[in-house]
């Protein structure tokens, strides 16, 4: 039975997969990791999303003790990464941004290689099967690797990662260089692995975090400025303001009187419709409070028929856009909410899904 991440969290007694705390990396005079921390549960499929060089993949050689941090430290399944290397990495599959296969290889030959380094001995042919099959290239084990396309060399990459059964797999730039048609099933095969695997991602494309994962760590300049759900992201932005997008048949000039009516509804952006006849308005309520039925008795007592309302939320590339510009330009995700740091002031919170920030910034 597959028990959801949210569970696992409310669950007394459960041990996050991975603990990530105080994590940095110096080198010389450039900070690359300013001392984050986070924990991943159980079964969740989690995003780092930043821009190119933010910190994304050294955290991430970090994690599989690929290098070495300067300090804080990395558990995974509670074992030392630095204390217990061999344990740990037990509980890992790795697939880097290029995948470590040998192009005079046979696929066949490579997992086979790579059974031995990670000690698959009982029941090796099945496990080798299991993985050829879970990322489609079954039937093609007997081909070289070197002539397979950079979509099936990224599968290959991906099924030495899953040899063995490791409880966490982590991805660096897993889409990178591939066509439409294989990001498609890259993306297929990442969300099935969530059965049995926790997976880490790193990605600087929006809609590839998006589409895959459970939980978005947005991280820049080597700090983790955001983490949450997209949902809680937007929501927190926005500070659970009542924001709805409307078109109304009607002209602006009418509707903004009749609006101005309605003690509720505070904030009025009004443009012309893209149906004709219409207005396109943005709409908010005081705080958290719904304006839909404010709306609709409004246009209703001045028959403007509403053609379309819906709550307007900020989509991922504008969460990323106003957090990262933000640190950028003021040292502080402040900046980026209205009214204001609210809800700074603390380390990251990950319970339940809500979402956090980090005060340091």
């Amino acid at each position: 039975m597959v028990y959801c991440a949210r569970f696992l969290r409310k669950c007394p007694g459960v041990v996050n997969l991975i603990e990530v705390r105080n994590l940095t990396k110096v080198y010389g005079q450039h900070t690359a990791i300013d001392n984050i921390s986070f924990t991943i549960d159980d079964g969740e499929i989690v995003g780092f999303l930043g821009p190119n060089g933010a910190g994304k993949t050294t955290t991430m050689n970090i994690m599989t003790g690929f290098i070495a941090a300067t300090g804080g430290d990395v558990k995974i399944s509670g074992v030392d990464i630095v204390a217990e290397p061999e344990r740990a990495k037990a509980n890992i599959g790795y697939l880097p941004d290029t995948p470590p296969v040998y192009g005079d290889m046979r696929i066949s030959e490579y997992l086979n290689f790579v059974a031995d380094i990670k000690k698959v001995r009982k029941g090796r042919k099945e496990a080798i099967e299991h993985v050829m099959k879970a990322v489609h290239i079954d039937g093609m084990s007997k081909r070289l690797i070197k002539n397979l396309s950079r979509g099936y060399k990224q599968r290959v990459g991906l099924a030495q990662a899953m040899l063995g059964d490791p409880k966490v797999i982590i991805m660096d730039e897993p889409t990178i260089g591939l066509d439409p048609k294989q990001i498609i099933d890259m993306r297929e095969v990442i969300k099935n692995l969530s059965k049995k695997h926790t997976v880490i991602l790193s990605s600087h494309i929006l809609q590839e975090v998006s589409a895959v994962c459970d939980r978005v760590l947005i991280i820049n300049r080597g700090k983790i400025v955001a983490t949450g759900t997209p949902d809680s992201l937007s929501e927190s932005l926005t500070k659970g303001a009542a924001q709805m997008q409307v078109r109304v048949k009607g002209q602006r000039e009418q509707i903004q009187k009749a609006l101005g009516e309605f003690s509720v509804i505070k904030d009025i952006s009004m443009a012309a419709g893209l149906e004709q006849g219409t207005t396109d308005l943005l709409l908010r309520g005081e705080d958290s409070t719904d304006i839909r039925e404010a709306i609709f008795r409004c246009m209703s007592k001045n028959n403007f028929p509403i053609l379309l309302m819906k709550p307007n939320e900020l989509t991922l590339e504008e969460i990323f856009l106003s957090l990262t510009d933000a640190a950028a330009q003021r040292g502080s995700v402040a900046g980026a909410l209205p009214g204001g740091a609210a809800g700074l002031g603390a380390e990251p919170h990950l319970d339940e899904g809500r979402v956090s920030y980090d005060s340091d910034l």
